[in-house]
């Protein structure tokens, strides 16, 4: 399946409306080695990645959430709400 990588960032962020919610910068970049996109999602100081292969990527272009990767942004939200609360940040 042929897409651009701010194509794929804007599906997730449909997909995944409590990025943008909780004020969570979405960055992705394609490793090859992996076949795979690096997803960093990151709020001031605080980040956190994951890997979404090349075929749950597709999914999610074609309009299927990706539960693994659904799982994963539902954490670190509250991963880093917590570490900013923590710190006194929000």
């Amino acid at each position: 399946m042929g897409y651009t990588q701010v194509a794929l960032e804007d599906k997730l962020l449909e997909l995944y409306p409590e990025i943008r919610k909780h004020k969570i910068a979405l960055s992705l970049s394609f490793d090859a080695e992996r076949n795979a996109w690096v997803v960093r999602f990151r709020k001031d100081a605080h980040s956190r990645y994951a890997f979404l292969d090349k075929k749950a990527a597709d999914a999610c272009m074609d309009g299927q959430e990706c539960l693994y990767l659904g799982v994963l942004i539902g954490q670190y939200v509250r991963d880093l709400e917590n570490d900013l609360t923590q710190m006194g940040e929000l």
